[in-house]
């Protein structure tokens, strides 16, 4: 009786997935929707951002996804995380990106995992702004925590090659998938992270080429649209995606994802699992 109810809060969950159409799943950035967020963790100037996922999306401990905008001289302070993980990612520009005290420039698209137990902050040296997103999963389902370190960052010594793990989102490092025209690379591997969070992926699919139809009974993902467009299928759905569009695929559900477009559909994976080295 007591496994039973344990396994109730997912099934009611799975069901109201189950319920939800794949058009209205699908969350899309949104500039008009950002808000405007000052000093955030201490940092400098503003953030924009907006929320598209959080930690009732999803069964697993993934917590949130937000996207926005970090406008020339803003970022987020440095901060500690002691029970979750998180990846600020940057899709154009540059950043300087710190992670445990020490800073580095990063060339978008690129990003620093920030694991459990550390400290991190990103910041906008330049006149531009920058297209920015930041992905969070807990060791506890729904648990955020932070410790702010009053720093801004702002001014600090570089180092010209970071100490930190970073990953980059390049179209020419991905390799042929069974010698098909779809391109694929895992740019993050599991043993990165401390929590359940399992993988980052980065797909290249060609125009008029597709990602087979496939499903991971272990793992629950977020598939996010970096450039070009296209179709998804989940399950007997299909519904248009774009740049900007982010997916949520929850457990055990098929999958596939086909180029409409004239260029490249290119898109990045984030794989959370239900224990730490769960069959994908």
């Amino acid at each position: 009786m007591t496994m039973r109810l344990a396994l109730l809060p997912l099934v009611f969950a799975l069901a109201a997935h189950a319920r939800e159409p794949l058009a209205q799943r699908i969350a899309h950035t949104d500039p008009s929707k950002f808000r405007v967020a000052k000093s955030v963790h201490a940092g400098a100037g503003e953030l924009h951002y907006m929320g598209m996922f959080d930690a009732a999306t999803f069964s697993t401990n993934f917590i949130f996804l937000h996207r926005g905008v970090i406008p020339p001289g803003g970022g987020i302070g440095h901060h500690f995380h002691n029970h979750m993980e998180e990846m600020f990612v940057i899709f154009d520009g540059e950043a300087q990106f710190t992670v445990n005290g020490r800073t580095s420039l990063l060339q978008g698209p690129a990003g620093a995992p920030c694991r459990m137990g550390s400290s991190h902050a990103i910041y906008n040296p330049t006149g531009k702004p920058v297209q920015w997103m930041n992905i969070a999963v807990g060791s506890i389902k729904g648990k955020y925590d932070a410790t702010d370190l009053g720093d801004d960052r702002v001014g600090v010594p570089l180092d010209p090659k970071p100490v930190f793990i970073t990953m980059r989102l390049d179209k020419s490092r991905a390799a042929a998938v069974q010698g098909g025209p779809v391109k694929y690379r895992r740019v993050l591997q599991p043993e990165v992270f401390y929590t359940n969070w399992s993988y980052v992926d980065h797909y290249v699919v060609p125009a008029g080429a597709a990602v087979p139809k496939q499903a991971k009974q272990g793992v629950e993902e977020f598939w996010y649209v970096v450039s070009g467009e296209g179709k998804v299928t989940v399950g007997n759905e299909t519904a248009p995606v774009k740049a900007g569009d982010a997916v949520p695929v929850f457990l055990g559900e098929a999958k596939s994802f086909a180029n409409t477009g004239s260029g490249d559909l290119e898109l990045m994976v984030v794989g959370v699992t239900r224990a730490k080295w769960a069959l994908e």
